[in-house]
């Protein structure tokens, strides 16, 4: 018999500022393609994060990943350095890299893929507004 597969979810919040620009480009430009999300002076977005972790059930502890250990990792990897921060100021991560949502989903699924068995498929779906959000990878 085939084993069978599960996803668990994990879900957690975020709040970061941040300023979508092209240095490349000129104002004008960046105006005209990211509009207020250009703002000088940085915006903020309370962010909802969704983890999804897919694997095959452990016989002994009946769980595909301990959801205590998900979220100390999530908290450890991803919270602790983007909540109530600066994206574009504060943060190695996009300090070369603009931080769109897009951007930012591709940054929590590769630093949380480093610390999650490698035999689980990880996905990340990120919300920056309530009707705006993204997944990465996609299926």
């Amino acid at each position: 018999m085939m084993p069978k597969k599960v996803s668990v979810f994990r879900k957690e919040h975020f709040n970061a500022a941040h300023r979508l620009n092209n240095p490349n480009w000129s104002d004008e430009k960046n105006e005209r393609v990211y509009g207020k999300c250009n703002n000088f002076n940085y915006h903020g977005h309370n962010y909802e994060l969704i983890v999804q972790v897919t694997g095959e059930i452990d016989a002994e502890t009946g769980y595909v990943i301990d959801m205590k250990v998900l979220s100390d990792i999530i908290k450890a990897e991803i919270l602790d350095k983007f909540d109530h921060k600066n994206l574009n100021l504060d943060t190695e991560e996009f300090k070369d890299l603009n931080p769109s949502a897009e951007n930012i989903a591709i940054v929590i699924h590769d630093k949380l893929k480093t610390k999650i068995n490698s035999n689980f498929d990880l996905k990340i779906r990120l919300y920056e507004t309530e009707r705006n959000f993204v997944e990465y990878p996609i299926s």
